[in-house]
């Protein structure tokens, strides 16, 4: 039996018809994410949780992505700043050929832009701004996050008959 004031039902058969996390959202706010992935994985799972931001129109599933997002890009911020894994190297790395086409559309660095997502997310977590403004960041948030993914997955790299090179033309004798 439920006490005065309380949210719990008395009848536990007795349940909400608008669930506050259907079955994917759950699913992907269970998503793993850890020091065992890499730059663009970590992208990845930000970006899935940016969009179900965007879809989202229930209060408590926006919370909870907006704190799985927040998790995601504390993480991101980790795998900026560790070397680059081969694999992803090798994704990074151009032939020949036109390297303008490959040129950064950022000015920005990535750190500030994964600083200014995490603001935004703040923002969003805090429930200060009124809800036509938290679309609104919502969406400046997604467009964000997808420039920054665009620019990291930018090719970086030429390889040469010295071996790899930034596109810049500098010699790479470490590679992070």
């Amino acid at each position: 039996m439920a006490i005065k004031n309380s949210t719990t039902l008395a009848r536990p058969e007795i349940t909400d018809n608008h669930s506050a996390f259907a079955e994917d959202l759950t699913a992907l706010l269970k998503l793993p994410l850890g020091a065992e992935h890499d730059l663009f994985q970590v992208l990845a799972i930000c970006q899935i949780y940016a969009d179900e931001l965007t879809e989202t129109n229930n209060h408590s599933e926006c919370l909870a992505l907006c704190g799985r997002l927040l998790a995601g890009l504390n993480m991101l911020k980790a795998v900026l700043k560790a070397p680059l894994p081969k694999h992803l190297i090798e994704l990074l790395t151009v032939e020949a050929g036109d390297t303008e086409e490959y040129r950064s559309p950022l000015t920005t660095d990535s750190e500030t832009v994964r600083e200014y997502c995490c603001a935004l997310t703040m923002v969003l977590l805090n429930q200060q701004a009124p809800a036509d403004q938290q679309e609104t960041i919502i969406g400046l948030l997604g467009e964000l996050l997808a420039m920054l993914a665009d620019d990291l997955k930018t090719p970086r790299f030429i390889r040469t008959s010295d071996g790899l090179a930034m596109l810049d033309g500098e010699a790479v004798p470490g590679i992070h």
